[in-house]
Order: structure tokens, then C-alpha cells, then sequence
């Protein structure tokens, strides 16, 4: 299968799969947040580093078009190091991210601190989801099984997500760059309104990490809070086969179609 996003340098040329389901000439969160930490992931680090934050601000929607991406440290330290990441559509920003990363080192823990597990069924033992929700071209991208619940409709759910296709051509598919991935279906996951009579596209996505998940599969274990006067939450507890690992927001912009 073809990539989402093809990088020379500072270009990307995008994939007409980057389509999210709001507007088919605009991308899912998902593409330009696996960008982001794509382009985070290759910036050098003064020791071995892991991703524990990710915070993205999507300023414009993020067409399906020619991008450019920028890069910049604006701390570097022993124990951390936090960049930013901007992509530009036309000279225009879209995203502005920035992402943190915490020295890796192994600590002797007190018995008892471990992964907490999520006591529901895995990818293997729950239900397959159709991926043509809201005929998004991204979303056919990634294969869905329905823990708890269902995706795309009304209530909380617990759905786990993996991805099918390539990201970067000529990149593997790197752990955080899963974790962000599923993190920005959140709002589909756990769905407090119905999507043939409103629109919930989220303005934002913040994405943290206790360690790195393992394996190909992501839970999202979601619900999502809407208040009265056009804004709402979308939050979810991300896990993989060993349990929970970290936690996701996004800001909704609430609106009647």
C-alpha cells in the first residue's frame, strides 16, 4: 500500500488517503499527528529518549496538499528535551506541536507498580468494526475491534486500533506513532452525540505517555463530556495487550449539521 506521507527534506507531498470524514479535501488528526512525531522521533537526543507528551494545535484544517514541515529544539537537557514541530500548507501554519521527551532509564520499582489491566477482551476476542465510518478515506487505513460498545456510535466505548497502511515512505511505523494515531479517533470512540445530526471535530489533541505501548494494537477506553455552550471533551485511556499505558484529550468544537 502506498504511504500517507511521502518527506524530501522539509516537503511532504500527502496521500489522497490522509482524508478525514468532515471534509474529504481535509486530513483526519490522525495523519498530521503521526507527522508530528515522526518528525519529532528523528530530531537527535543527548542520550536515549522516549516520548511522553504530545500536544498538537491544529490552527487551520490541514488540507490534503504539498506541506512543509519545521523543526526546532527549545530545550535541551540531560533528563529532557522539548521541540517544537510546525507544518504549513501554502506558507500558512496549520499545526503547531511541541513534544517532550524523558531520559530512558530502567528504575528498581516497589513491588506493585505495574501496568494496571483493563479487564477487557483483546483485539483477538472482540468484535471486528467495519472502517468505512463517515466514508473516510484514513479510517479505512486502520482496523478496528470493538472491545466495549461500538465506534461511531452514541455512548462510551472501548475500541482498539491498528494500523494497516504506511505512514512515512521508507519508515517503519514507530510505537508513540501508533499511540497518537488511535488517540485522535477519540472522539469517534466515545461519541456523546450522533453524527448524522451534529459535528464534534476536535481543535486540538494532547497525547501523554507513562512508557511506550507494545505491540500493534491500541485500546482506547473513551468517554466524552459536552457542555452547553458549543464546546466539549473527548478523553480516553490508552492501553495495549499489558494494560493501560497512557491518556488522551482533545477539545471538541460542538455544532448542529
Amino acid at each position: 500500500m502506498d504511504p500517507i506521507f511521502r518527506v524530501d527534506g522539509d516537503r511532504v507531498v500527502t496521500s489522497p488517503d490522509a482524508a478525514g470524514p468532515w471534509d474529504p479535501r481535509m486530513q483526519h488528526g490522525s495523519a498530521p499527528a503521526a507527522l508530528v512525531v515522526w518528525a519529532a522521533e528523528a530530531l537527535p537526543t543527548p542520550v536515549p529518549m522516549q516520548i511522553t507528551r504530545v500536544t498538537i494545535d491544529l490552527m487551520r484544517p490541514v488540507p490534503v496538499a504539498p506541506l512543509s514541515i519545521e523543526t526546532e529544539v527549545l530545550r535541551e537537557g540531560r533528563k529532557i528535551q522539548l521541540c517544537a514541530v510546525r507544518l504549513f500548507a501554502g506558507g500558512v501554519a496549520v499545526v503547531n506541536a511541541t513534544v517532550l521527551k524523558i531520559k530512558t532509564q530502567l528504575q528498581p520499582l516497589p513491588a506493585g507498580i505495574g501496568d494496571l489491566p483493563t479487564g477487557l477482551p483483546g483485539p483477538d476476542q472482540s468484535m471486528l468494526e467495519p472502517t468505512d465510518h463517515g466514508a473516510s478515506p484514513f479510517t479505512k487505513c486502520i482496523s478496528m475491534r470493538a472491545a466495549r460498545g461500538r465506534f461511531g456510535t452514541v455512548g462510551p466505548a472501548a475500541i482498539w486500533f491498528r494500523v494497516d497502511q504506511p505512514l512515512i515512505e521508507g519508515s517503519p511505523v514507530s510505537q508513540a506513532m501508533r499511540a497518537v494515531v488511535a488517540a485522535d479517533f477519540s472522539n469517534g470512540t466515545a461519541s456523546a452525540l450522533d453524527f448524522r445530526d451534529w459535528t464534534f471535530i476536535n481543535a486540538d489533541l494532547s497525547v501523554n505517555l507513562a512508557r511506550q505501548p507494545v505491540g500493534e494494537w491500541i485500546l482506547l477506553d473513551g468517554e466524552c463530556w459536552i457542555g452547553p455552550d458549543g464546546a466539549g471533551l473527548a478523553m480516553s485511556r490508552l492501553a495495549d495487550r499489558n494494560g493501560y499505558f497512557g491518556r488522551a484529550v482533545q477539545s471538541l468544537v460542538i455544532e448542529k449539521r
